[in-house]
């Protein structure tokens, strides 16, 4: 049997590295065949000597000497940005592309690989989050999987196998809460980034940690599910759970309801998105009863937490709205890990560029991606006002 070919598209963040420990542990079924990286060039050439794939990409010009250097007697060609994640995508030895790439990004190389026949498997949730309407289209006309990685939607997805014939009432994405579960707004006028970044229950990069730890991440999980599973937004609710043992729970019309339970661990989902439909045996630690013999369920608080409930008013009012969020989004977390602008100036910030753009109802993806150029323009004038 043929090994399947596999693309990591951010092969050294948290998500890239784990998909890498999964090609690692069953080398007789997988092979990389492209990496990819954005700054973190020493860590792509490690990798790129370990794993031999067909091609590295490298989307910080910054880096790319480095990397082109380190790696001219090995067989594997170094390309350089965008364009050369289009073009890696589309190799015929590959048969699923991981996208972990953080932010928009990742939504021309996704758009590239469905067209190229190719399975997705999803952890850039900015993808859907931006033009998921268009993605999902494009998905049922060129007849690939997208295949969630991201815990809850994973979750999700589990639970849906073998109710095909079911319609789902709705659907729970938990949350931790993140590390500021249970404060009000002033205690939150004077948080730290140090503070920001200490999520409680996930190792994960930067940016998806101010995410979590402002509900944004939540909001933009919302939005991800309503694409994803074909839902109406009054059935996609959220629930804090602090334990992170629940990744999300599925209720159907007769009220039965499905939970995927495990210990908050991304290796898990990883590998599922990889082996679907199969589950292969591996050795990662296993749940135990007695270490949780209580879990917990919240009220997600959208009146401090506010990016949570401007993440519904996008999808509600739909077109580029939430392509307006997630690029404001990104701009202002840059600006709070530069310490720029307080914890709550992100919300305040966003609302206004969300006021501020113009509104497109049924956009193309060049529209998509000028919302996006256009929006982050205006968030960092207004972040320097």
């Amino acid at each position: 049997m043929s090994k399947k070919g596999i693309a990591i598209l951010g092969a050294t963040g948290s998500v890239g590295t784990q998909a890498l420990d999964v090609i690692r542990a069953f080398p007789d079924v997988f092979e990389a065949v492209v990496l990819t990286c954005g700054s973190n060039g020493d860590l792509l050439i490690k990798q790129a000597l370990e794993f031999k794939p067909k091609s590295v990409v490298v989307t910080d010009p910054g880096q790319y000497n480095k990397v082109r250097e380190a790696l001219q007697y090995q067989d594997i060609s170094v390309l350089l940005g965008e364009e050369g994640l289009i073009e890696a995508v589309q190799y015929p030895e590959i048969s699923i592309v991981l996208n972990a790439i953080v932010g928009s990004a990742g939504l021309r190389p996704t758009v590239t690989a469905i067209k190229g026949g190719k399975d997705i498997a999803l952890a850039n949730k900015e993808t859907l989050v931006v033009a998921g309407e268009l993605i999902m289209a494009l998905v049922r006309a060129y007849g690939v999987n997208m295949l969630p990685v991201d815990s809850e939607h994973s979750a999700i997805f589990q639970c849906l196998v073998g109710e095909s014939d079911n319609p789902i009432e709705k659907i729970y994405v938990t949350a931790s809460g993140g590390p500021f579960r249970g404060k009000k707004r002033e205690e939150l006028l004077v948080v730290t980034k140090a503070q920001a970044l200490k999520h409680p229950n996930w190792s994960m990069g930067a940016k998806i940690t101010i995410d979590s730890a402002s509900l944004m991440n939540k909001g933009l999980e919302v939005i991800e599910a309503k694409w994803l599973f074909d839902l109406n937004i009054d059935q996609v609710d959220v629930v804090v759970h602090p334990e992170s043992i629940v990744h999300s729970l599925v209720q159907f019309r007769d009220g039965s309801m499905k939970a995927q339970m495990g210990l908050p661990d991304m290796k898990l989902p990883i590998q599922y998105a990889l082996t679907y439909p199969a589950r292969f045996e591996n050795n990662f630690q296993r749940f135990n009863f007695m270490d949780y013999p209580a879990l917990h369920f919240e009220q997600a608080d959208m009146d401090t937490f506010r990016n949570l409930a401007l993440a519904y008013d996008s999808l509600r009012a739909g077109g580029n709205k939430s392509c307006i969020l997630n690029a404001a989004n990104e701009v202002v977390v840059e600006a709070f890990l530069k310490e720029k602008i307080g914890f709550l100036q992100m919300s305040d910030i966003i609302e206004e560029t969300l006021s501020k753009v113009d509104f497109i109802a049924s956009p193309t993806l060049e529209d998509y991606l000028e919302t996006d150029r256009l929006t982050r323009l205006l968030t960092k004038e207004i972040i320097k006002d």
